[in-house]
């Protein structure tokens, strides 16, 4: 016992840190499973070069994981959390070459307390391997520049391109890049060297499988992830909901000190820039150069677009190191008490459930409905499942049916990866179906009363059966609206 408050005494910062671990592992059993970690371990379970709506690499991780340990929902949930600790770590030893020890151990806790850390290590997301990829790539291009290690270029272009193979935001990483040597009279030099465009040339050749991918299937997800984007953006309609729906979700992430802080620092440097024309020393303009341009990017978009949560957590591994240049003694403490509250909180809603969540982004239900759509199989012989939400119903069931569950593709609508896997539907011509609809908002356990003209167009008849009502600890917590569908007919 002595030797233990000896350890957390001298080491109160790893101490933190390994306690938070700690606490979201011991967390990990109890935890349902999300939409989003059946989608991406769908994506692993059809190995493809790239995907329709994100590359590939968060469901190349996930079937490593499952190969070896078997396909669980902990082990999935166990592979987001063993990621996100590689990220980590990676921080702290790029931390170590901006900050002082104590400033060091300071932005190691602010990282490892947030709600960023949390939701990557419970949720599987592209952004779980992005950010550990854009964390050892400015690792790899620290050395390059400031140590001058040649090698460590390629190295950075093998990372940059493994960003990009994890999600298109990586993309920054060599805007980021460029802009700090533009900026940087010490480094300019370096546009010039032959190190740098093979790092470059490196980093698209990795990303060779998500271009291919795409060049074989017209450019598809390009256009997916930048026309619908680029139309919103385009129609300017300024909502201040948007604008502060972005700050409470990004206050949420970091929570309120780090965020205030982060904000704070902006203006500051972003102020000194135009209004003295002052740029700051090589190292900190570094940090900046992976930082403004994500937050502040996204931020000006905020009030005519729905900036998702997620967009701006890969320039919080150099915001937070900024943070930690400057952040008090004092701030840390309350910082750290929101952080245990918030957690601690989020613990008993993943243990009780006491508030619903009127979404399909709940863990909660899924297997229960699983269950429930087998006894309707058995009741309704030789149907097939199909769901209309995008993917969040049709992957979950997928993770825990054996036979096949489809999309809303199956009416003709676009159904994301689902077109890709399920794109000879008419091997289903004639059979019957049974069609399962969340009711987000559950009000009341009637039938919807209304049946969706897309099913009577596709299906010769459409008859409504008593919906699946799901008991979360005793309580009645979600329900899905079921339809007989006889005789399918493909569009095409």
């Amino acid at each position: 016992m002595d030797t233990i408050k000896t350890f957390i005494k001298n080491n109160k910062a790893l101490s933190w840190v390994l306690g938070f671990q700690l606490f979201r592992l011991l967390l990990l059993p109890f935890m349902g499973l999300m939409p989003q970690d059946a989608y991406y371990y769908l994506y692993g379970q059809n190995l493809s070069l790239s995907y329709f709506d994100h590359p590939g690499m968060i469901g190349y991780i996930l079937r490593f994981f499952t190969d070896i340990f078997g396909a669980s929902i902990f082990v999935v949930k166990f592979a987001d959390f063993f990621i996100t600790s590689l990220t980590i770590l990676s921080f702290y030893k790029l931390s170590t070459y901006f900050l002082s020890k104590q400033k060091l151990q300071r932005a190691f806790v602010l990282l490892a307390s947030t709600i960023l850390i949390s939701i990557l290590s419970f949720n599987s997301t592209p952004d779980v391997p992005l950010l550990l990829f854009w964390t050892l790539s400015l690792i790899c291009l620290y050395k390059a520049i400031f140590e001058e290690k040649k090698w460590f270029f390629v190295l950075g272009g093998i990372a940059m391109g493994l960003a990009f193979n994890s999600k298109y935001t990586a993309i920054l990483l060599q805007f980021g890049l460029l802009a700090f040597l533009i900026f940087s009279n010490k480094h300019r030099k370096l546009l010039l060297s032959p190190w740098l465009w093979l790092s470059i040339t490196i980093s698209l050749a990795v990303k060779y499988p998500v271009w291919y991918w795409n060049y074989q299937n017209d450019f598809a997800s390009f256009v997916f992830q930048s026309s619908e984007r680029t139309s919103s953006i385009s129609e300017f309609k300024i909502s201040p909901k948007k604008f502060f729906g972005a700050i409470g979700h990004q206050m949420f992430l970091l929570l309120p000190v780090l965020f205030l802080i982060l904000i704070t620092l902006t203006f500051k440097y972003i102020k000194r820039a135009f209004l003295k024309l002052k740029i700051p020393q090589a190292k900190t303009l570094f940090l900046l150069a992976f930082f403004i341009p994500t937050f502040v990017g996204f931020f000006l978009i905020t009030p005519i677009y729905w900036v998702k949560l997620n967009w701006m957590m890969p320039s919080y591994i150099t915001g937070i190191i900024i943070a930690g240049m400057f952040i008090s003694k004092k701030l840390l403490k309350i910082q750290l008490i929101f952080s245990i509250v918030f957690h601690v909180l989020f613990s008993l809603q993943i243990l009780f459930y006491f508030v619903p969540i009127k979404s399909d982004d709940t863990w909660v239900g899924w297997k229960e409905l699983a269950l429930e759509t087998e006894k309707l199989q058995e009741k309704y012989i030789d149907t097939f499942i199909f769901s209309n939400d995008n993917y969040k119903t049709t992957a979950c069931l997928n993770f825990f049916m054996e036979d096949k569950v489809y999309a809303q593709n199956i009416i003709g609508l676009p159904a994301l990866h689902f077109d890709y896997l399920d794109d000879n539907l008419s091997i289903l011509k004639g059979r019957n179906a049974l069609f399962i609809d969340s009711d987000k908002r559950f009000k009341n356990k009637e039938k919807l009363g209304e049946i969706d003209p897309l099913l009577t167009s596709h299906f010769k008849k459409v008859t409504e059966l008593a919906p699946i009502i799901i008991k979360i600890n005793g309580k009645e917590s979600r329900k899905f609206w079921v339809f007989y569908c006889t005789d399918y007919q493909p569009k095409k």
